[in-house]
């Protein structure tokens, strides 16, 4: 009994669910005869009448600024004009055309106009040999007119005006479409930087434009052009091979940083792309846009440079160079350009930093010419001599031997040595100091600071010769000479410092007269001048170590700041930068003292850079250097200010520049430009017969 009520209820569950489903099964059919059937010729029309496309929405780059906000680098965005294929009739598409072209024309846009047949309809604009091969394309005869190929097109394209001036004015655009295609998903591009006047005009009387769509370009501005160019860099097409690892941030067209800031932040400055729908009637007429995906700006990059400053080293340092050329100190020099650099010497923050020749970043944005291109690289220009460059720095490096024999025990701050012209000690290395080959005597007896103010060679060669390269390379390596400063930028040498494994490998043999040579800065010691500028910052800040860097703050579109370790971080992997792993050392400020003694000694009366800041309103400590490189004199520069409790050092060395002192100017107008001090006074003359001095690399 129990089963049989059992096998009831389970059958009227299955008969109550299959009338269920019956139930659904006329809804639907129902409502798929009512869309079919009753509304069916509507919903056809209304799915014929409605196109989606789908447009991308272009992130704007990110800016580059000064560490006073200035732009320095930025995005502006320009209107493009696209048509696209719709269902529109021949006749409703040369309206559409006549109307644009008129509507450009009113507002100075230009747009294309390659067909072979001038605006008067009157001649061929093409030469015979083309226009025959052009004829037999389109299978018109050798003896046929401009009018007869206008008549022909106008009868194809069905153009109606009897104005034969615009119906050439349809074909400008019509022959495009024929040369180049589109359709209705990849349009045609008929103008570029249009202005808002047009792009308003096409948006008010959008009836009139069927298949017309305006589209947002970015493009990248330099808004100082050359000036901080090797720190910012400039952009460039996108290669196939970048292309392809990174399709998913990029297009075939886009364009990324290659050099500078521009290289090492692509990361942060490309922003995200968004997306657009845009809605179209079949007769190609806009009826909707939506943003599916909003665009994302790249992150601001706020650099540590000054604009102002980094201006007024760039103008000093060319004028400086052109001065040099035209013997404007008494005898010319054939100069190869130079580099200039401004630190902070507390924290490492570059002020300034010039490499000359320079260029202008805009000349790449839309690609650059073959003929400026030429140019630039005949001149070298994209070369950065602060950061790429290796010089042999000469007497500059005489601090870090006065230093090491300092620290050592080597030598005292009150030792004195005697200068007789000559270092004798060894038979088969016997240098000259610089003052004996125009004197034919030494310096006599000098301290350590009295070496450094007087640039002695001799007291140097002793110094080296009694703490040896290894005790040399430990006090060089520390303040950074040899090893990459680790920049935020690209293409920075390690340098060269001297050394017994150096001599190695190009299959030479050390020997003691190497460590000589090596202790007044050349053997094969040849250091970048951003190494250069941070071993002096260190030098005047007392010892303490500091990292040299031209980023400020990097701030990001959703409004945070990315932290300092972040940044490291990817410059480390973006750059192959590692560890600093130099030993730390302490220094006695009696020896600190007793070298900065020397460098405020050599801007002072008898020093060798004194008749270039005779009158100077603040006190410099300094460093001249001279140094023979093959056939070239490189001339070198090194100060910092004030002398009782530093902010800044400056480098400036010049390739084939001469004599260290005339580069000592560069530097005297930076730091009067850091101070605020006006240079324009009488009171400072320079004394053009100061006594100069050239170095042999040995």
């Amino acid at each position: 009994m129990k089963k049989k009520i059992k096998k009831e209820y389970t059958n009227f569950r299955f008969n109550v669910l299959t009338i269920i489903v019956y139930i659904i099964g006329v809804i639907l059919i129902s409502k798929l005869f009512e869309l079919q059937i009753i509304n069916g010729a509507q919903y056809r029309n209304i799915s014929n009448t409605r196109l989606s496309r789908e447009s991308v929405l272009e992130a704007s780059r990110g800016e580059i600024l000064d560490r006073s906000g200035n732009v320095l680098a930025t995005t502006t965005s320009s209107f493009n004009i696209e048509l696209y294929k719709t269902k529109t009739d021949n006749e409703s598409l040369n309206n559409c055309i006549l109307h644009l072209i008129d509507l450009f024309e009113k507002n100075g846009v230009s747009y294309p106009n390659n067909f072979p047949i001038n605006n008067e309809v009157t001649a061929f604009t093409i030469s015979d040999e083309n226009l025959n091969k052009w004829l037999d394309t389109y299978k018109f005869n050798e003896t046929s007119s401009p009018q007869d190929v206008m008549n022909y097109f106008i009868k194809k394209y069905s153009i109606k005006s009897d104005d034969i001036i615009k119906a050439r004015k349809i074909m400008a655009i019509r022959y495009e479409i024929l040369s180049k295609g589109y359709s209705s998903i990849k349009p045609l591009e008929i103008a570029e930087n249009v202005p808002r006047e047009v792009v308003a005009q096409i948006s008010e009387r959008n009836f009139e434009f069927p298949g017309v769509t305006i589209t947002t370009q970015t493009e990248r501005k330099y808004n100082y052009e050359n000036l901080a160019s090797h720190i910012i860099g400039y952009i460039g097409k996108i290669t196939e091979k970048e292309y392809n690892e990174g399709k998913d941030l990029y297009s075939n067209d886009d364009y990324v940083g290659r050099t500078g800031i521009e290289g090492s932040f692509e990361d942060y400055l490309r922003g995200k792309k968004g997306k657009k729908e845009i809605e179209m009637s079949v007769d190609g007429t806009v009826t909707g846009e939506t943003t599916t995906e909003e665009p994302l700006q790249g992150s601001t990059i706020v650099l540590t440079i000054d604009s102002k400053l980094q201006e007024i080293a760039e103008r000093s340092l060319a004028n400086n160079i052109e001065k040099i050329r035209n013997g404007g100190f008494g005898r010319s020099y054939n100069t190869l350009g130079g580099c200039v650099i401004a630190i902070d010497v507390k924290s490492g923050e570059i002020l300034a930093m010039a490499s000359n020749p320079d260029y202008n970043p805009n000349s790449w944005v839309g690609g650059i010419s073959v003929a400026e291109f030429n140019e630039i690289k005949e001149k070298n220009s994209l070369f950065n001599k602060c950061i790429s460059g290796s010089y042999a720095p000469g007497s500059i490096f005489k601090m870090v031997t006065a230093l090491a024999g300092l620290e050592s025990g080597a030598i005292s701050i009150d030792d004195k040595i005697n200068d007789t012209g000559i270092y004798t000690k060894y038979r088969d290395y016997q240098p000259h100091c610089w003052i004996y080959d125009s004197y034919h005597h030494g310096h006599g007896w000098l301290n350590v600071s009295g070496a450094i103010q007087h640039s002695c060679n001799y007291f140097f060669y002793e110094v080296g010769d009694r703490i040896k390269i290894d005790t040399l390379d430990k006090y060089a390596k520390y303040f950074g000479l040899g090893v990459k400063t680790k920049i935020e930028l690209p293409s920075e040498t390690p340098g060269t410092l001297a050394s017994p494994e150096v001599a190695k490998k190009i299959g030479e043999t050390w020997s003691s007269g190497r460590n000589l040579s090596a202790a007044i800065g050349q053997s094969y010691n040849a250091f970048s001048p951003l190494q250069v500028s941070k071993y002096i910052a260190m030098v005047a800040n007392g010892g303490n170590k500091i990292n040299p860097t031209i980023i400020k703050r990097v701030l990001n579109n959703d409004g945070t700041e990315s932290l300092k370790s972040e940044i490291y971080e990817y410059c480390s992997k973006k750059l192959g930068l590692e560890d600093d792993s130099t030993e730390n050392l302490t220094f006695s400020q009696a020896n600190i003292n007793a070298v900065l003694e020397g460098m405020r000694s050599v801007t002072d009366e008898g020093g060798t850079a004194s008749s270039v800041f005779r009158g100077f309103n603040i006190e410099v400590g300094g460093k001249t250097g001279s140094a023979e490189a093959g056939k070239n004199v490189n001339a070198w520069f090194a100060g910092f200010a004030p002398y009782n409790d530093p902010e800044i050092a400056v480098v400036v060395m010049v390739e084939n520049g001469g004599h260290g002192y005339y580069t000592a100017e560069v530097a005297k107008e930076i730091i009067a430009e850091y101070f605020g001090m006006n240079l324009n006074s009488n009171e400072i003359q320079e004394n053009n017969q100061a006594i100069s001095y050239i170095e042999n690399i040995q």
